[in-house]
């Protein structure tokens, strides 16, 4: 008897601490967290696929998630205001907005606003660029202050936070180097994006779209915007136009029918592919064959 309790002693000792609960927003930034809690938990993502932040209202079930999770990380009230409330006055929450010395795009004055006038001149988040997972060089500062975060929470699996993080960042790395070869064939085709998402992507990699047909994905481009786009596939400026499968609009594929223009599709917030450690590589791996598509 002695023998059996000290075995399971031994066995309850060996068992890993309780880890601290995760709950992001979004997939996207979801797969960064997972990287960080690689063997020790699966952060959970708030938004059901599909779903966009620009546009959700929250359920009961949502709040309850948000009020027992350990840490929520949100990129800030630029992407989803509608969090703003339900995270006024919790402690353990991550905006990553607010990081220190995150190299966070400002919109100039004029800069990714609509062609159409009536469609307002300001983007619905403000002058900041909110899309920041889309910057592979944004990544790292993420994982970074995320795995400062859980460290603080749960102590007990600090070091395996920080030896994910030394994965994460060489991994990283490595598929920045791939994707950026995969990119250069197409650093100079035209192109137009369904809306004004794609900034730290194409700065990063050194690509230059024509333009978009929205700001907000919630709003109709309007008929300038339309007529601009369609000049500019039928004069040949542009060989793709990229739509997301959580935006199709019919007025894409009228817009780019009998230009010979490709009509593509970005998923820039990752909804085909499921949270885990090797998510954000996979999710980088899938614009990159996007975008080389577009010849």
């Amino acid at each position: 008897m002695k023998r059996l309790f000290l075995t399971l002693l031994l066995a309850g000792a060996a068992l890993p601490a309780t880890a601290a609960s995760v709950l992001t927003t979004i997939k996207p930034i979801g797969f960064i967290a997972a990287a960080m809690t690689r063997d020790i938990s699966t952060p959970e993502v708030l938004l059901p696929a599909g779903a966009s932040p620009h546009d959700f209202s929250l359920r009961p079930s949502d709040l309850r998630r948000i009020d027992a999770a350990d840490l929520v990380i949100w990129v800030g009230p630029e992407l989803e205001g509608f969090m703003a409330k339900p995270l006024a006055g919790k402690q353990n929450v991550l905006t990553l907005l607010t990081l220190p010395g995150l190299p966070v795009h400002h919109y100039a004055e004029g800069e990714g606003h609509d062609h159409d006038e009536h469609e307002g001149h300001h983007h619905e988040h403000g002058n900041v660029d909110p899309h920041i997972w889309l910057g592979p060089n944004l990544a790292l500062p993420i994982a970074q202050a995320i795995v400062w975060r859980l460290s603080e929470l749960d102590p007990a699996n600090k070091a395996r936070y920080q030896a994910n993080l030394v994965r994460f960042e060489q991994a990283l790395a490595s598929k920045d180097e791939q994707v950026a070869k995969q990119m250069k064939p197409v650093q100079q085709k035209g192109y137009f994006v369904f809306h004004d998402a794609y900034g730290y992507w194409e700065r990063h990699y050194g690509m230059q779209a024509k333009g978009h047909f929205t700001v907000n994905p919630e709003r109709r481009p309007g008929a300038k915007t339309l007529v601009t786009i369609r000049k500019a596939l039928e004069q040949h400026q542009a060989q793709c136009v990229f739509a997301e499968p959580q935006f199709r609009p019919d007025v894409i594929d009228s817009v780019a029918r009998n230009t010979g223009a490709k009509v593509l599709l970005l998923d820039e917030a990752g909804g085909t592919i499921d949270v885990g450690p090797d998510a954000y590589l996979e999710w980088m791996e899938s614009m990159a064959q996007a975008f080389s598509a577009c010849r």
